[in-house]
């Protein structure tokens, strides 16, 4: 299947197909490149890339898709222990060098159902499983995105995110490449980088909106973009509202995993709606299970699992039929491990993951997240992340940790109680000078 139409000639060539920092590329470039690594590479098991911000990181991906072997990005950052386990589980041929002059031409397009990519999850516990995405899967995700999101090789995407998730490397660049659109990568997701770049189509993380909401020049910058999109965690009302102010826009949110891709999302010629991440893409549905095992109430208030199906799953977890089969239900339904609402008009609310963020407290079910967005609705309050602790008398008690100026914990507590139900207060607040977060910017509750 022509899984990048760019590079085959679809949408003719451009000198400055893709930009990195301060190097670029045509796509016929990319594909000469590409098809001379595939040559290189042909019959391998897997290679293995470090995925830093570079066009050589580029070319492995591309040459291994066009070889049809699974490309394994590894982040720069990891430690040695990471790394083997990375290496070695996937049997992967470690590619760091890549000769961007060569030139070979494509071979031809591997079976839709090849495995393209070899994502490790940055799971909580145990060691990372490989995730394997078709190129299919990948297609799918993809097309149902550029539905959603009018996105079109008229558009010039702009972002900074690694290249070794589904955000920086899936939708980043293999969306570039599959819609015809340009793309620049600031290499760092800095604010003025972002405001020079003159996209139409912004990624970024949470934490990258935060910092361009608190840089007002250069969000104002991006007031002629056509759409702003956030993702990878769920992006705080306050830096919504900050951002529809200062740039006119009002940012696009998404939801998906690693195993799903991109399944849920609010769409370009819709409503957005701050804390929800919109509507199933096209090829997408969706369920949510109570506790019970029965359907949750479509009510926009009753929390339950979100279970996903659809064309954009992942194939199975490398050498782990064990982790694959426990990860569905028996109907076939893929279970994710976040927790959800969805209301009567089908739109879809993440509360945040089954196993620390749904919070049982004296006989209620509480979201985490709802309990965070109360807590950065008060004007003192930076960042915030809320958990369940163990409670002799409630089951579990709700503690917040902030980073905040100026501001008691009783007042906290008491704001929460104001503006939620008393039952959703926080019992203990502890403050901090930042949150723990990982590469994407996700708070790590495990470390709190």
């Amino acid at each position: 299947m022509d899984l990048l139409p760019s590079l085959t000639g679809a949408f003719g060539d451009r000198a400055e197909a893709v930009r990195i920092g301060d190097r670029h590329a045509s796509w016929a470039d990319l594909a000469g490149a590409a098809g001379a690594l595939a040559a290189r590479i042909a019959g391998a098991p897997a290679v293995a890339v470090t995925a830093t911000a570079s066009l050589e990181t580029v070319v492995t991906v591309l040459g291994g898709l066009a070889a049809g072997v699974p490309v394994v990005p590894v982040p720069p950052d990891s430690g040695p222990m990471e790394r083997a386990h990375i290496l070695g589980d996937a049997g992967a041929l470690p590619l760091d060098s890549v000769d961007l002059d060569a030139r070979a031409p494509l071979p031809p397009a591997p079976p839709a159902d090849a495995t393209g990519l070899i994502l490790y999850t940055s799971g909580t516990t145990g060691a990372p499983k490989g995730v394997l995405l078709s190129r299919a899967a990948i297609a799918a995700g993809l097309d149902g995105l550029a539905d959603a999101w009018d996105w079109t090789a008229d558009d010039t995407l702009v972002h900074g995110l690694p290249l070794y998730h589904v955000h920086g490397l899936v939708l980043g660049v293999l969306g570039a490449l599959r819609t015809g659109s340009r793309l620049v990568h600031t290499v760092r997701p800095r604010p003025e980088l972002y405001a020079a770049a003159g996209g139409t189509l912004y990624f970024g993380v949470p934490t990258v909106w935060h910092r361009i909401a608190g840089d007002p020049a250069s969000a104002r910058a991006l007031a002629p973009a056509r759409l702003l999109v956030s993702g990878s965690a769920a992006l705080p009302v306050p830096v919504f509202a900050a951002l529809r102010e200062l740039t006119g826009h009002e940012p696009v949110e998404r939801y998906g995993m690693t195993e799903t891709l991109i399944t849920v999302a609010a769409r370009a010629d819709g409503e957005r709606r701050p804390g929800a991440v919109g509507l199933p893409v096209s090829g997408v549905r969706t369920r949510l299970v109570g506790e019970d095992g029965a359907p949750a109430p479509h009510d926009g208030e009753a929390v339950g699992e979100l279970q996903v199906r659809g064309d954009t799953l992942f194939s199975g977890y490398l050498n782990r039929a064990d982790a694959t089969a426990a990860a569905y239900t028996a109907d076939g339904w893929f279970r994710t491990g976040d927790v959800a609402t969805i209301g009567p008009d089908g739109w879809h609310r993440i509360v945040g993951r089954q196993s620390t963020d749904l919070i049982k407290s004296g006989g209620y079910r509480i979201g985490a997240g709802e309990v965070e967005n109360a807590l950065l609705a008060h004007p003192a309050v930076r960042e915030a992340a809320v958990v369940g602790a163990p409670h002799a008398d409630l089951g579990q008690e709700i503690v917040a940790y902030v980073v905040a100026d100026g501001v008691e914990a009783d007042e906290l507590i008491n704001f929460v109680a104001s503006e939620l139900s008393a039952h959703k207060r926080p019992r203990r607040v502890r403050f901090l000078a930042e949150l723990p977060r990982n590469g994407m910017g996700k708070v790590q509750k495990q470390l709190l």
